[in-house]
């Protein structure tokens, strides 16, 4: 437990530094701690230490921690990729889902919805020249951030997106940072730039990221996924 709150109080100061740099305030920056591979038990210890906001990237994961766990004001946000016939089970578990990349898959989300449960969703952009790699092409983003405003269980918040290997993270996010203009011109609401982890997220948060994904950095080594 002390190694964990060394590393999320060092974390936060580097988060900290890096808006003062960029000319923002840290509060309007929300650090997502990603816990893939680790137990439930490590996210009741984030949660002691004052995390609301933790991310998983696999269905079965978030599933399982989600119904292990009632912590107050915790939010669980998804943000891997989402087969369209897991949507039931992704909505029942989480408050956020960064991984929206298709019609198909918005569709899923809202169909599943129960009762008057409205779900924040963001538009994934892929950032690469790879059509296989997650997100929707960046010409097409607006197209289905148009579609999910037609969805009434569903909430546009905005978009996400991972930088390249192959590029520098920076000119990547300046990028995301456009196509999220192009998409607030079409809901002014949707404000939420989810980008950087944590080899990246300074410039991330330069590029006005407001929702960092940050794992092991804070979390330390991950289990034997075996």
């Amino acid at each position: 437990m002390e190694g964990l709150s060394e590393r999320l109080s060092a974390i936060d100061a580097q988060i900290a530094d890096a808006a003062r740099s960029a000319g923002r305030d840290a509060g309007e920056i929300t650090r997502i701690v990603v816990t893939k591979f680790h137990p439930a038990s490590l996210v009741s210890d984030l949660h002691a230490l004052g995390v609301r906001d933790v991310g998983e990237n696999r269905q079965q994961e978030l599933t399982s921690k989600h119904d292990q766990l009632d912590l107050d004001g915790l939010r669980w946000h998804f943000i891997g990729q989402a087969q369209t016939n897991k949507a039931g089970a992704i909505r029942r578990s989480a408050d956020a889902v960064h991984s929206v990349d298709r019609i198909k898959l918005a569709d899923a989300l809202d169909r599943v919805a129960e009762d008057d449960d409205v779900l924040d969703v963001l538009v994934q952009v892929n950032l690469t020249d790879d059509s296989g790699r997650g997100g929707v092409a960046p010409a097409e983003a607006e197209r289905l951030a148009e579609h999910i405003l037609t969805l009434p269980s569903l909430r546009l918040r905005g978009v996400m997106g991972v930088a390249p290997l192959d590029e520098q993270p920076a000119s990547a996010f300046e990028r995301l940072r456009g196509i999220a203009d192009g998409i607030r011109g079409v809901e002014p609401n949707a404000t939420w730039i989810s980008a950087g982890m944590t080899g990246d997220f300074a410039e991330a948060i330069s590029a006005g990221a407001t929702h960092l994904r940050i794992g092991s950095a804070i979390t330390g080594p991950r289990l034997d996924r075996g």
